[in-house]
């Protein structure tokens, strides 16, 4: 018989911890070394629980590449001690830092769960509970000993989604996040089911856990719109040190077709900027060179971001970008899946 894993509970900040006082109607921090006696649910499932929170919780309004680092050596700390991790963090930023620990974790056989909630965990109809304990189940899920995910994960309101292909999509309902581009990895309802055919399967299972620290974030996210000034794209683009610019095209890519807009671009490009293509659109992907509306980006060395999401396109940046590639290393390896985050057609 195998022993009940250890699962690490990361709490960071957010709406999940806070806790009415019912005496002053004010919210305050939930107490998370003291689950199980709050949440006494959590006794029936399986395996050990322990707890570590920020000193000082962070709003996911303030999360920077600071606390990104902060967690990962958190995760770095305590690898061999848990079998799991469950990151509670604010979901306002959620997919952006949840892409970013997958692109800073190579060679990861263990898996790691963000969630929060839309409501505080002690409001009468919150939504925290269901989402700390499924996630808490998710990540102690073993097959053989072994975890049923080796991958960086996001669940919320029924449905666990590979972290890097989230986007969050309401203020409002239960049902925040969405994955357009990737179905989920398991769903929740009377059952636990796992799609296992969709999960990340480790191919080497030898190699050691790699943290990958440093990141850029001399990056900015430029969006399209009929009518854009030349001024604005120039100004943006000249922004002192710029490495990176996620380029935020209509429908499958396409851009204007004006020279002036072009030669911004090139001359961009031209000074070692990295220009990502990503579609404005919910769902779908980028075909770089489809319509005559993005062919000249294809000549001029745009990187196709394919169907990746912009919070994972700026993830991704942030990673290789302090890699010290050539352009064609960097193009060849932004355009191709390193974590899942990029659907590969065969």
């Amino acid at each position: 018989m195998t022993n009940p894993p250890n699962i690490l509970l990361i709490y960071t900040g957010g709406t999940i911890g806070m806790v009415k006082d019912y005496k002053t109607n004010a919210l305050k921090a939930f107490d998370f070394s003291q689950i199980v006696d709050n949440i006494p649910e959590l006794q029936q499932l399986n395996c050990h629980i322990k707890s570590i929170s920020f000193k000082e919780p962070i709003d996911s309004s303030n999360m920077n590449i600071k606390y990104y680092v902060d967690i990962v050596e958190l995760i770095e700390k305590n690898y061999t001690k848990f079998d799991g991790f469950v990151i509670l963090t604010g979901s306002d930023t959620m997919s952006y830092v949840s892409s970013a620990v997958s692109f800073m974790l190579k060679n990861l056989k263990k898996p790691i769960i963000f969630t929060g909630s839309q409501l505080p965990i002690g409001d009468l109809r919150t939504d925290a509970k269901e989402n700390l304990i499924t996630s808490i189940q998710i990540a102690a899920s073993q097959e053989d000993g072994k975890p049923v995910l080796a991958e960086v994960c996001l669940y919320f309101e029924y449905k666990l989604y590979r972290a890097n292909r989230t986007t969050k999509i309401s203020a409002e309902q239960f049902e925040a996040f969405t994955s357009m581009n990737y179905p989920p990895l398991a769903e929740s309802g009377v059952h636990l089911n796992f799609n296992k055919h969709l999960i990340h399967q480790p191919k080497n299972k030898h190699d050691e856990l790699i943290v990958r620290k440093q990141l850029a974030n001399d990056i900015v996210i430029l969006k399209l719109f009929p009518g854009i000034r030349k001024e604005v794209v120039q100004s943006i683009l000249e922004i002192p040190n710029l490495k990176g610019v996620v380029l935020e095209t209509y429908g499958s890519g396409n851009a204007p077709t004006s020279k002036s807009f072009i030669k911004l671009l090139e001359d961009a490009i031209d000074k070692g900027i990295k220009i990502v293509n990503v579609t404005q659109c919910a769902g779908g992907s980028v075909i770089q060179g489809h319509y005559e509306t993005s062919v000249a980006l294809n000549k001029i060395g745009v990187i196709n971001g394919k169907d990746i999401t912009t919070e994972a396109a700026i993830a991704k940046l942030m990673h290789l970008l302090n890699k010290n590639l050539t352009v064609l290393d960097f193009k060849f390896l932004f355009e191709k899946s390193m974590r899942g985050e990029i659907t590969e057609v065969e």
